[in-house]
């Protein structure tokens, strides 16, 4: 998986900048405003949500792909942010427990193994009172759009997707709650495709 990510990073900003234009709109900016004081961004990838994050949030981030976490390393320079970057997995996350405010998670969850696991991490980290911000895709609730995810989870090739592949039709809520979250926010656009989610600890 690691590997797929290292040759998947010379292209992701491109590939993601048609995939957010048409489908997360300002959804990035929202989860990004979410975040208060010690914020921990969960695959941050390239760093494309670092230019949204309030200037007075005190940011880390981890990152499986130590190709992915360069270019976030680069664009958190060229923006003038202090960003601690560790590279690091999702499902054993390299902090202590109660450790930041925010847990932010764009587009990640549906790629990471075990996600169960990865939402428990997110708890572990999380101090009480804290909140998680999820931003994603999920299954959607209407049938034909639900199948075109399936095809797209199963022959990403047909649908022209060149990405590692990544779970479209997970529902994130039920694992929220399952991990001792409360959920306090949840919202869905294009057609149920794309999930907002705010919970707290």
């Amino acid at each position: 998986m690691r590997q797929d990510y290292d040759a998947y990073a010379a292209r992701y900003d491109q590939e993601t900048s048609i995939y957010e234009q048409v489908m997360l709109g300002d959804g990035r900016a929202w989860a990004c405003s979410q975040a208060r004081a010690e914020v921990l961004e969960v695959a941050i990838g390239t760093g494309r949500n670092l230019p949204f994050y309030p200037r007075d949030s005190r940011l880390s981030g981890v990152e499986l792909s130590p190709a992915m976490l360069a270019r976030a390393r680069a664009r958190a320079g060229e923006l003038g942010r202090d960003v601690q970057l560790v590279e690091g997995d999702a499902q054993a996350l390299p902090f202590r427990d109660a450790a930041f405010d925010t847990v932010v998670c764009t587009l990640g969850l549906s790629s990471i193994p075990d996600d169960r696991v990865a939402v428990a991490e997110m708890h572990r980290v999380l101090r009480p009172g804290g909140h998680v911000v999820l931003l994603g895709h999920v299954a959607s609730p209407h049938r034909p759009l639900r199948g075109l995810q399936r095809l797209l989870e199963r022959f990403p090739a047909v649908v022209g997707a060149r990405r590692p592949a990544d779970r479209q039709t997970r529902q994130v809520v039920p694992l929220l709650c399952a991990a001792g979250f409360t959920v306090l926010y949840r919202g869905r656009t294009r057609g149920g495709i794309i999930e907002r989610v705010t919970a707290t600890k």
